[in-house]
């Protein structure tokens, strides 16, 4: 049951956020946008060296000295396999008040698009450090696992509000906008579910697969939710969320774990 429950808590977020057009007019208030990157940037982080590549290379002690390698390669294939998703998937932004509600439209099933294929990462990534909680190994805890699908979840409210809203706003009613903005996130307890199903063609390169994970976090969080949380005013907001994300994170690891 937690483990059902971990690798649906990021799912939980996506429908959180999407349920903003319920009671939303516009879009998510600037400031409370930035302070939820900010914060789950930190989180993301943390969790990818901590829950991840720390797990990843203590697997790998019988390597003595090239202990480091599964961590760097995972890390490595982790960052290649994101930046060759991003090259393929366009980047939509939500600055689409002057244009037709045809327009609005087609760049917002885009969006769709980008943010499910950007998800599919982020839930074998959940489902990669579940699988190490379910055979014990070495180093992965329930506590980080738990606090990664968290951080991933607060990551996933601004973007199922980012998707919900524009769609609302092309012309689509309320509730098929939720449940489009919700549905962008079901690849993540899907490709959880299957990782962990998979766990036993899994643990022989577990250490791999976490730094895999922890490679493609961070490019999440360095492509995508810093440069969106520091445009503008107030980057100074974010900034703080990061560092309230990182500790909480770290202490959640480190004490509960």
């Amino acid at each position: 049951m937690e483990i059902l429950i971990g690798i649906l808590i990021p799912f939980i977020g996506t429908t959180a956020g999407a349920a903003c057009v319920y009671f939303m007019k516009n879009k998510l208030n600037l400031l409370v946008q930035k302070i939820l990157l900010g914060f789950a940037s930190g989180v993301m982080v943390a969790a990818s060296v901590w829950s991840l590549l720390i797990p990843a290379m203590d697997m790998s002690e019988n390597m003595g000295k090239l202990a480091f390698v599964p961590a760097t390669v995972g890390f490595l294939l982790g960052i290649i396999f994101l930046l060759l998703l991003d090259r393929n998937i366009p980047h939509m932004h939500l600055d689409n008040e002057k244009e037709g509600r045809e327009s609005q439209l087609k760049k917002s099933t885009m969006l769709v698009l980008a943010v499910t294929m950007h998800n599919i990462p982020e839930g074998m990534a959940v489902g990669v450090i579940f699988a190490g909680v379910v055979s014990n190994s070495y180093g992965v805890t329930s506590a980080g696992a738990l606090a990664l699908a968290i951080g991933i979840a607060i990551q996933n409210f601004p973007e199922g509000a980012i998707i919900s809203m524009p769609l609302k706003s092309s012309g689509l009613s309320k509730t098929k906008s939720f449940i489009y903005g919700m549905l962008s996130g079901i690849v993540e307890p899907i490709g959880a579910g299957i990782t962990i199903l998979m766990a036993s063609f899994v643990m022989p390169v577990l250490p791999y697969l976490l730094a895999f994970a922890a490679g493609a976090m961070v490019y999440v969080v360095v492509e995508e939710l810093i440069p969106e949380a520091s445009q503008g005013r107030h980057s100074n907001i974010a900034t703080i969320g990061f560092a309230i994300g990182f500790v909480v994170m770290m202490i959640l690891d480190v004490a509960l774990g």
